[in-house]
């Protein structure tokens, strides 16, 4: 269930009138729509897959969706990404949105939620051919610290070798969509202005090890080698814009394809809002993404 203290858990204040963004509130008033399938990957009651199928024919073309929260499960889990999955679905799209124990959680933090969105990607592969998803093309789309995630696990093969979180066959991942992320650990920890504040990355990264970024944070798995875009609304309050710069410039200069989207009046929220002219750019560099 959506937590509608996320306004307050985000640092988000009440906008001007004539700004006309939108809320938390906004979004999780609404009727919220349902998956077609839950399932599991652990005992944990975070450690679930929701599948959404489209009433086209199989194979379906899959997104792989990691909702933010600031890495913390008391602020948000899988269902923030409800409406925008159901707007895919009805697209044609099949959804595998995937949940993960937050630094908050017991086992979450480090290496937990790290690999719990490991293994929920990989549960894709499992129940594939069951479900008739495509995965010879997967696109993984990511809001906030999901976007973080989503990223992440695209760099999987590129993990130290020394790493607790490195397999020997991660879910391949064809394409990034990052709505509003915070792919910069680094970054992230030494910005106080981020909605999400410095103290929850020490918590996700485990303090005391002598490398904390090297297997965390997406800049020091650079290049991913494969295509990236960015979308970001130019008046959030909770990534700051140069976040989304930085990394572009980073990103580019180590050999990656990445873009950056910039969508005017637009905030954190109108990110996962079904109806903003956001998700309708983000709908449009999906299906790009799998016409490739």
């Amino acid at each position: 269930m959506l937590r509608l203290l996320l306004a307050a858990a985000l640092g988000m204040t009440a906008m001007p009138a004539n700004a006309q963004l939108l809320t938390w509130p906004d979004l999780a008033k609404r009727a919220q729509p349902r998956p077609d399938q839950t399932l599991s990957y652990g005992t944990d009651q975070m450690q679930k897959v929701d599948l959404w199928l489209p009433a086209t024919p199989p194979p379906h073309r899959t997104v792989l969706m990691v909702h933010g929260g600031c890495w913390q499960t008391s602020i948000a889990d899988r269902s923030l990404m409800n409406w925008v999955a159901d707007d895919l679905r009805r697209a044609g799209y099949a959804v595998w949105n995937i949940d993960y124990r937050g630094v908050d959680r017991a086992g979450g933090g480090y290496p937990g939620t790290f690999a719990d969105a490991a293994a929920a990607a990989d549960l894709l592969r499992t129940h594939a051919a069951h479900y008739g998803l495509n995965t010879r093309r997967i696109v993984a789309v990511g809001h906030s610290a999901g976007g973080h995630l989503a990223l992440w696990l695209a760099a999987r093969g590129r993990l130290p070798a020394t790493s607790p979180l490195r397999t020997d066959d991660p879910l391949p991942i064809a394409h990034v969509v990052s709505l509003g992320g915070l792919p910069d650990l680094e970054a992230t920890a030494s910005s106080p202005d981020n909605g999400c504040g410095t103290d929850v990355v020490a918590k996700l990264v485990g303090s005391g090890r002598p490398e904390p970024y090297a297997d965390t944070s997406v800049p020091r798995l650079w290049p991913l080698g494969v295509p990236q875009d960015l979308v970001n609304g130019r008046e959030d309050k909770i990534i700051p814009y140069r976040m989304a710069t930085d990394y572009v410039a980073g990103a580019t200069a180590k050999g990656d394809r990445v873009h950056l989207h910039t969508v005017a009046k637009t905030g954190h929220v109108e990110l996962v809002a079904p109806e903003s002219a956001a998700w309708a750019q983000s709908k449009r560099l999906i299906a790009a993404a799998f016409a490739r």
